[in-house]
């Protein structure tokens, strides 16, 4: 081994990597001799591809199928290329259970490797951190200052309900390992938390000593991390925010880093939508209101503000109020999204108003010496000049090659917001991932349409990475039976009705047929509600769980109590099409209700529709046809998990047999057999086929 502990700490020499992994993952490597684990050559192809990537700095696109046990393909070389350069790895997921996975499973099998082989022992003490945004975290600083403020009698600033969640979180904090208010149940009220936690120009090093304030401690163990762990969402949001490092310097979101990121099938939707506006008036109010709030005469300006400044704000909450009251009653009366396409569509009385508290909050900053308070205030200017930034760019539709909309949202309708996204991705990805002189490698099971990477490459701007397929190499053929209904309804406006008890009708009668648990996929909320609706007392009186996105509990939440149930029924849409890993008979169906073709309607939909068309190409087949294959074989991809697995596969939608697209649907998938069925012949033939 050539590498940095036995180089004398010199950096390692060139294509030292490839032949250690080499050692590891081939057939009779140390994973199969030491570890006694299954030698998979789809696991050491892309081990391999992964080693490469990260020690040459190019970008790596990998789909390996289920089963190939990606995790382990891309820890291994990361960690031991993260110690022997001193660069750190940065792992990027998209849902928690992979997280958990990574962190309490496979991390610890890598462990254990290095252990366990002497050439590889100097890499067995990595060190490893999560990073979180830094508004989960409770700052101690911030916390003790709150509780001196409640004890000093200032009722004005916690009233008798807020002081009593106060103290309960301080308690909290002196026994919680992390300070992450996810750890907190039942969470605090949204005051004491805007008061005690991280995200504040107050929780700094000059104020707060890492060995008491959690984000500080958090963010000494990211420095100090050889892999740190992050979402996709948090990582576009620091992108987004500015906190790669600048100019010419290697990294992607921290100084000469390099970057995997798993479940990369949803980063151009996560990056669609960050790389753009989203304001809302529930924000502006809240924002100002932290200031200083009319009705209980409360907030940050409490003590130190003055008539004027207290006024500058009340009249900017009614601009804000005005403002998005014309937004709502002009636009989003009908409809809860409506799409902005011509500039100064209305008047600007919101950004002057914003402005004028900005300057009332400069000026009071160079009155005080109080350095926390400073520090509060500035943290407040900066995001009302975000705010009015971001409206008078909105009206302006400044943001060239983006998509401007209206957004009517809450429980109540209530919440009215500007969101902007970029019609392509393409050009931002390619220079926040593939241009940063490092390593990116994206990976999943369903980065293609099952043949090619060439439009996800493009998708991404990753036209000059490697890419590479290696597919499951799980026994799909002899594992799985696939059946398709032939005489499901066509989904046509006026037949919800008939559609719906349908689809009723077959879900209970398949999930009944299966000793297991089934997955039941919809591609509408209002589909799923209905069916539900239908179901609920025939599942109760056969004494089946069943568990409905929306109705129930949150996604993890429903996903563990349907794998613990052994033979529950589970209805999801959105995000229960990809994520979901549920290995055992505890899903041994997966029903999906209809080909996924994304809502047309949406504003980013309508106008990348619109850009294909003046490029000479038809929407439906070159963007909605790919689409939907890649979310089907996500959906397909839920059933088998683990080399055991067994299973059926139902589409309960005859276009994927009477349409000409439906060959790609078909295609995509890892078997190659189907039976035909319907509601007359179902009895015969799923007894001779059917897992039961």
């Amino acid at each position: 081994m050539i590498g940095l502990i036995e180089n004398n700490g010199s950096a390692p020499v060139a294509g030292y990597l490839m032949p250690l992994v080499e050692g590891i993952f081939k057939e009779g490597g140390h994973l199969q001799t030491v570890l006694q684990l299954d030698h998979r050559p789809q696991q050491c192809a892309m081990a391999l591809a992964v080693a490469d990537s990260i020690e040459s700095g190019n970008p790596l696109l990998f789909e390996a199928g289920t089963g190939v046990g990606k995790s382990l393909a891309y820890l291994i070389p990361g960690l031991i290329h993260a110690i022997s350069t001193e660069r750190p790895c940065v792992i990027s997921s998209h849902t928690i259970s992979l997280q958990e996975q990574i962190r309490s499973k496979d991390l610890k099998i890598c462990r254990d490797l290095f252990k366990a082989v002497p050439e590889l022992k100097p890499y067995a003490s990595f060190k490893t951190a999560l990073m979180v945004g830094r508004g989960n975290y409770c700052c101690t600083t911030r916390l003790n200052n709150a509780l001196k403020d409640a004890q000093n009698g200032q009722a004005d600033l916690f009233p008798n309900d807020e002081k009593n969640d106060l103290i309960r979180l301080a308690k909290w904090s002196a026994e919680s390992g992390n300070g992450v208010v996810q750890e907190l149940s039942p969470p605090p009220l949204p005051n004491v938390w805007d008061a005690v936690n991280a995200d504040s120009s107050t929780c700094s090093r000059k104020n707060c000593d890492p060995a008491a304030c959690f984000y500080q401690r958090a963010r000494q163990q990211v420095q100090q991390a050889n892999c740190v762990i992050v979402n996709h969402s948090l990582l576009f949001a620091l992108i987004n925010a500015g906190m790669p490092p600048g100019g010419e310097q290697p990294g992607i979101l921290l100084p000469d880093d390099f970057v995997i990121l798993d479940e990369a099938h949803r980063i151009p939707a996560i990056a669609t939508d960050h790389f753009g506006i989203h304001l809302s008036n529930y924000a502006v109010d809240r924002a100002l209101k932290r200031l200083y709030n009319p009705r209980n005469k409360r907030g940050a300006l409490k003590k130190e503000g003055d008539h004027y400044d207290f006024a500058a704000i009340e009249e900017a909450l009614a601009a804000n109020h005005e403002f998005f009251s014309y937004l709502h009653d002009t636009f989003l009366t009908k409809d809860s999204i409506r799409r902005i396409h011509e500039p100064e569509f209305c008047e600007n009385i919101l950004s002057g108003p914003l402005k004028a508290v900005t300057e009332r909050l400069a000026a009071r900053i160079q009155k005080t010496d109080d350095e926390r308070q400073q520090d509060e205030l500035r943290d407040h200017r900066k995001r009302l000049l975000g705010y009015c930034d971001a409206v008078s760019g909105f009206i302006a539709l400044a943001e060239e090659g983006h998509v401007h909309w209206l957004e009517r949202g809450g429980k109540k309708g209530q919440i009215v917001s500007l969101r902007s996204a970029p019609l392509l991705v393409a050009p931002a990805l390619r220079e926040t991932l593939f241009s940063r002189h490092t390593a990116a490698v994206l990976t999943s099971a369903t980065l293609s349409d099952g043949q090619k990477l060439d439009r996800f490459q493009s998708k991404v701007g990753a036209e000059a990475a490697e890419a590479q397929m290696e597919s499951s190499p799980f026994d799909y053929p002899n594992h799985t039976r696939l059946f398709i209904a032939k005489d499901a309804p066509l989904p046509q406006p006026g037949a919800g009705r008939l559609d719906l008890d349908y689809l009723a009708n077959m879900i209970a009668w398949c999930s009944r047929r299966v000793a297991g648990g089934t997955l039941v996929l919809f591609t509408s909320h209002l589909d799923l509600r209905k069916v539900r609706e239908r179901n609920a007392d025939f599942f109760k009186k056969i004494n089946r769980p069943l568990f409905a996105q929306g109705l129930d509990h949150g996604r993890s939440e429903l996903t563990r109590r349907f794998a613990e149930a052994g033979n529950g029924v589970l209805f999801g849409t959105d995000s229960f099409w990809t994520g979901v890993d549920v290995p055992g008979p505890a899903l041994s169906q997966v029903i999906i209700t209809r080909l996924p073709f994304e809502h047309p309607g949406h504003p980013v939909s309508e106008a990348r529709s619109e850009d294909c068309r003046m490029q000479g190409g038809n929407p439906f087949a070159d963007i909605a046809i790919p689409d939907a294959v890649v979310r089907f074989r996500q959906g397909v991809g839920r059933l088998i998990r683990r080399e055991s697995d067994r299973g059926n596969i139902v589409v309960l939608d005859s276009r994927i047999l009477t349409k000409p697209y439906g060959r790609h649907f078909l295609d995509a998938l890892p078997m190659r057999n189907y039976e035909r069925f319907s509601l007359q012949n179902r009895e015969a033939v799923f007894n001779e086929s059917a897992f039961v």
